[in-house]
């Protein structure tokens, strides 16, 4: 399975793996697995460690060549995903998360999250 991580899974597996629930651990180490980090996320963690968020105290750069150099495929968000933005419904409105939906979405990847508000959309949702 293609799976894209959403941006608190990528800062639990990189700080918190304990946070991280048995299923989704499940889905990270299976080696069938294809993992994927977005653009969009390292952008959000830049963004909101810039604005102190205690959560987001981790230095992004970092963390991508940290993904990168443990296999993952970073995407990047294109026009088309933006364009995708706009046809999903007004489930949530965290445009962060509206990102990486629309991304799974045009890339036939599964977004894999923690997040309730996320897994409303179901479609192309791992809700873990």
């Amino acid at each position: 399975m293609n799976i894209l991580l959403d941006t608190h899974l990528l800062i639990w597996t990189a700080t918190r793996p304990e946070r991280l629930s048995v299923k989704a651990r499940g889905y990270l180490e299976d080696p069938r697995n294809l993992l994927f980090f977005s653009a969009v996320s390292i952008w959000e963690i830049g963004i909101k460690r810039r604005l102190e968020r205690l959560d987001f105290q981790l230095d992004p750069e970092r963390l991508r060549d940290q993904f990168l150099a443990n296999g993952y495929n970073e995407i990047d968000f294109t026009s088309l995903h933006g364009l995708a933005v706009q046809a999903l419904p007004l489930l949530h409105r965290d445009p962060f998360d509206r990102a990486l939906i629309a991304q799974a979405r045009v890339e036939n990847l599964m977004l894999m999250s923690a997040d309730r508000d996320i897994a409303l959309y179901q479609e192309a949702i791992l809700a873990v």
